[in-house]
């Protein structure tokens, strides 16, 4: 028919194209419906807390393949890194980004011993509660008490997907009473998470 895309539906010039074009509506369809039931979990990440965390246990975060994990293991869609901003560090922040990060910064001031502080406990239940209705449930990244409150909160409401904790020797009482059974450790994931110059992110 003349005036007619090779895409219409309408158009049977032929069974062939016919099918073509309903395979592609139904691929269309079950693609949008596949996106659709994927789930929808965020993380907040303590960046500061994990950091010392873990080089307390004598190896460093790989970043990048933990945002994978997060990904793979729990569904996160979104995971929102908080830390305080430091000039000469502008490399890494890009990295992150560049990882899949929605960083949080916090500005940082210098205490008279000289040392750098940037608390950003404020910041992460903030935001935990901006996107509350966003997300189906969270994943908390921290060993810190001081949120014990925020992940009470969330376990009471069947928000709460999992705390992830560097290890149970540091992690805060507070945060386990509040957590229950939802609060993990990758301290033995250090194989998987453990950053190496120059190895390649699955």
């Amino acid at each position: 028919m003349a005036g007619a895309g090779d895409d219409d539906i309408g158009v049977a010039g032929n069974g062939e194209r016919f099918l073509i074009t309903l395979d592609r509506v139904v691929f269309g369809l079950y693609h949008a419906r596949s996106v659709a039931d994927r789930p929808n979990h965020n993380a907040f990440i303590d960046a500061q807390n994990v950091n010392l965390g873990v080089q307390a246990m004598g190896w460093k975060l790989d970043f990048q393949r933990f945002r994978v994990y997060l990904r793979d293991k729990y569904g996160i869609t979104r995971a929102f890194l908080f830390l305080g901003r430091i000039k000469q560090n502008e490399p890494l922040y890009q990295a992150l980004r560049r990882y899949g990060y929605e960083r949080v910064f916090k500005e940082v001031v210098t205490g008279k011993d000289g040392k750098i502080k940037g608390n950003v406990d404020a910041e992460l239940v903030l935001q935990a509660m901006i996107e509350y209705p966003h997300y189906e449930q969270a994943v908390i990244v921290t060993s810190d008490g001081d949120f014990a409150c925020l992940v009470r909160y969330l376990y009471e409401k069947g928000k709460l997907r999992a705390v992830l904790s560097p290890s149970h020797v540091h992690c805060s009482v507070l945060l386990r009473r509040a957590g229950k059974e939802k609060v993990m450790f990758f301290e033995n994931l250090r194989g998987k998470l453990t950053y190496e110059a120059g190895r390649s992110t699955a």
